[in-house]
């Protein structure tokens, strides 16, 4: 008996040593680390070297659900509140109704290629109906890749919150599965029990929020270290007792996470650092176990349909249900495409796959397996080429200068303190040998692995690590004062020259022999680039004029267009004539819609 207790915790334990070795790996190649994870559980499983037999497909989901529990709730936690406010309202549009219409789309196509009644083709579609968010933001990391704050505020919170959704979604169907009523048995009650799951989970979940930060502030003799463990056990007391009221806990977890970590708490620091650890732990041992389950063999006799599903979903489901969610908000047709592109499926819908055969749909494993070759074929294609897609669909923007190091501090009285460290560029003032205000002098400075204080330093040289006190609102001056002169790229991504926004837009389309459409010419080119952009603008912002762009690169503090740059690129290849066109349109449609009212 002690042997085998010593033999699992050793294969266990060993798992996870290579799952975090093979991250590294991950990193370096770029691949999904999504990929990497299931790939080592295929291999350990009893098709692969191991040959490990698990088919206990509900401790499967018990491991599943306490796992996405806890990345819930460090999501919501990392989340500030100003990323709802740059694009709340095109996030949840995506994290509801875009599921709605990627599981009737894809739902439809399984009606077809796998000759399934309604209901369980239905419920095939609403499996796979959510997305990934930490293999894309994971990749988007490893490529050095910057996105523009709305598109990636969109993808961050649309993940963090479709999953409630598409979960609702897969039990009903598969409740309507296995009683055999089928799609007949949708009603008002359905409809009822949505609003009830969404309406406790977000109440619940807000409550449970505000209660956690209460809890973490009254414990004021609690030993340190036990601040983070307290802090997710409370977030799985709210989990769980939402569940048990019948409300969604995932939701409920998710925002528990906004609002305690949008709320000043005491050692927030350590709380983070410990939340990263058992995220990863979470995902490992998710994305392990569910790789366990799955039996490769049985891939082949379902490989053909699922990778057409896979297709569907790819390049029709997801590039609709996009489209039709963000059209209202304003979004460039190459925004659209980045959002379509960038929808990888993964864990959540592999974990959802479980769900038929708990529920005693006929034939479980076959969604299953379907589903699993499904996120495999997202993982493949859509996981490698992120960058590229990013890069070229022009959606980067400049890397913003900051601090390397950046640590909360709890002082008496609430004072706002930052122990910040910077790698000090040679382009840099401090790096030229400029002089350095008192107020941002550093108190420790780190040179070939010695330190030093301000007086005995000497001059400050590139490549020193320097560490300071600052408030939050000092650390932007400081990137001016330690950090690069201007962003790597600049030329490439902000322009080849600086225009003023009071420029004339007809002199410009002179110069450069570019078509004005009526009306326009009698416009600056500030003006023209702010209703171009039909929101608020932001660093890197582009916008198509003929052979031309024209780039937001600068603003003034109150997040006017100060500067804009011009860049000189070729016209573009015929493969990116589509996407121009698109977005011509879209221009046009909006332009009239502002000229009616």
């Amino acid at each position: 008996m002690i042997t085998a207790v010593n033999f699992a915790i050793l294969i266990g334990a060993g798992l996870i040593v290579a799952s975090a070795f093979t991250s590294v790996l991950s990193q370096r190649v770029g691949a999904p680390l999504l990929l990497v994870f299931l790939g080592i559980g295929l291999l350990a499983g009893e098709d692969g070297v191991l040959g490990i037999e698990f088919n206990n497909a509900p401790i499967a989901y018990f491991v599943g659900s306490l796992a996405l529990a806890i990345i819930l709730f460090d999501s919501g936690f990392a989340t500030p509140f100003q990323r709802y406010r740059q694009a709340a309202g095109p996030a949840l549009v995506l994290a509801t109704v875009g599921v709605v219409l990627t599981a009737g789309v894809v739902g439809g196509a399984a009606y077809l290629l796998l000759d399934l009644a309604w209901a369980e083709a239905l419920m095939l579609g609403a499996i796979i109906a959510s997305t990934d968010a930490a293999a894309v933001f994971f990749l988007l990391k490893v490529g050095g890749i910057r996105l523009r704050d709305r598109v990636s505020a969109t993808l961050e919170i649309e993940s963090g919150t479709n999953d409630p959704m598409a979960i609702f979604l897969t039990v009903v169907l598969v409740t309507l599965a296995a009683a055999g009523t089928g799609v007949d048995g949708v009603g008002w009650h359905v409809v009822w029990t949505f609003v009830r799951q969404i309406g406790l989970g977000a109440a619940l979940g807000w409550l449970g929020g505000i209660g956690i930060a209460w809890v973490l502030n009254r414990l004021r003799t609690l030993d340190t270290g036990l601040y983070p463990i307290v802090t997710l056990s409370l977030a799985l007391v709210v989990f769980s007792a939402t569940g048990m009221l019948d409300g969604s806990g995932f939701l409920a977890a998710y925002v528990a996470g906004l609002v305690a970590g949008n709320r000043r708490v005491r050692h927030v620091a350590r709380i983070r650092r410990f939340q990263i650890g058992m995220t990863w732990l979470a995902q490992i041992g998710m994305f392990l176990t569910l790789g366990l389950l799955a039996t490769p063999s049985e891939f082949g006799s379902v490989a053909v349909p699922a990778v057409a599903l896979a297709a569907v979903l790819i390049f029709v489901a997801r590039p609709a249900a996009v489209w039709l969610c963000l059209l209202p908000f304003g979004f460039s047709a190459r925004e659209i495409m980045f959002v379509s592109w960038v929808g990888l499926r993964g864990a959540v819908s592999i974990l959802l796959a479980i769900l038929p055969t708990i529920g005693g749909v006929t034939d479980g494993g076959l969604y299953f397996n379907v589903v699993f070759v499904m996120v495999l074929a997202s993982l493949l294609m859509q996981g490698w080429t992120i960058g590229m897609a990013a890069r070229w669909l022009r959606l980067v923007v400049p890397t913003r200068a900051g601090p390397v190091d950046r640590l909360s501090l709890e002082l008496p009285g609430g004072a706002d303190q930052e122990l910040v460290g910077y790698r000090i560029h040679e382009q840099s003032p401090a790096g030229r040998g400029e002089r350095v205000a008192r107020w941002a002098r550093p108190l420790v400075i780190v040179r070939e692995d010695r330190s030093y204080t301000v007086h005995n330093a000497g001059p400050l040289r590139p490549n020193d690590h320097v560490y300071l006190f600052a408030s939050t609102r000092q650390v932007g001056l400081l990137d001016r004062i330690y950090g690069p002169p201007s962003p790597v790229g600049q030329d490439e991504l902000l322009g080849d020259f600086a225009l003023s926004p009071e420029a004339d837009l007809a002199g410009l389309a002179r110069t450069y022999g570019l078509e004005l459409r009526v009306g326009e010419a009698a416009k600056t080119v500030g003006e023209f680039l702010t209703r171009e952009l039909n929101g608020p603008p932001e660093l890197g912002d582009r916008v198509s004029l003929g052979a031309v762009d024209l780039v937001v690169r600068a603003l003034d503090d109150g997040g006017a267009i100060s500067e804009i740059g011009l860049s000189l690129e070729p016209a573009y290849p015929p493969s990116r004539e589509l996407g121009l066109r698109i977005e011509r349109m879209l221009r046009s449609a909006r332009s009239r819609m502002r000229w009616k009212r």
